[in-house]
């Protein structure tokens, strides 16, 4: 009964597992601490949170949060259509052998002919479309200025959990005013949507089927 029940530990632990990812680690930060000031702070105004006067909000400290707007949309299709004919006739006869011999060989006819065809098509086309918005976190600052942010949002529907992960190389220059980017415009972009449960589990082959198809060259 132990046994059993360890084995039923291990099998729940395994369904609940997150799956891999690919994205820049780690997938968020904390901010480093500021220098306080050695003047007292007044009522309101706090050294430790301040910043310059015509400073905006946008991320530029490691630990700060910027919006990235998943707008991506990639087709791309190929086609190809090859034919080739070919051909051959050879014909021969032996009509007069006058004064030769071999007269036994008069009005033989010999012909030959062959021919080779070839057609082939190939087509393929891929369509993905992947919109959404996804805070991120500024996990390291380049000596060049950019940003090297990374993030990840969980979604928990029934027994179902969802994984929405992006990471990338962002410039500061191309952030607007609402702190936010698309997608399009970070580097180096790692954008992934996976899922964990029953559901994507049942669109996984098993092990054992893997290992036949791999084993078996029919």
């Amino acid at each position: 009964m132990k046994r059993l029940a360890l084995l039923a530990v291990v099998l729940t632990s395994a369904c609940a597992t997150t799956p891999p990812t690919n994205v820049h680690q780690p997938m968020s930060a904390r901010p480093s601490p500021r220098m306080e000031s050695s003047v007292t702070n007044g009522a309101i105004y706090q050294a430790a949170y301040s910043r310059p006067l015509f400073e905006d909000r946008r991320a530029r400290f490691v630990g700060d949060t910027i919006t990235i707007k998943i707008t991506e949309s990639t087709t791309a299709s190929a086609k190809s259509n090859n034919k080739v004919d070919k051909s051959n006739a050879q014909k021969a006869s032996v009509s007069t052998l006058a004064g030769l011999p071999g007269k036994g060989l008069l009005g033989v006819d010999l012909g030959a002919t062959s021919s080779t065809a070839f057609s082939g098509k190939g087509e393929a086309a891929n369509n993905n479309v992947f919109t959404g918005n996804i805070t991120v976190t500024v996990i390291d600052v380049m000596p060049n200025g950019n940003l090297l942010v990374s993030g990840e949002k969980q979604l928990a529907i029934g027994q179902e959990q969802e994984f929405v992960r992006v990471s990338g190389v962002i410039n500061p220059s191309f952030v607007d005013f609402s702190n936010s980017i698309e997608s399009s415009k970070v580097a180096d972009a790692r954008i992934e949507y996976k899922s964990a449960g029953q559901v994507s589990e049942g669109q996984i082959m098993g092990w054992m089927a893997r290992f036949f198809l791999n084993v078996l060259p029919f």
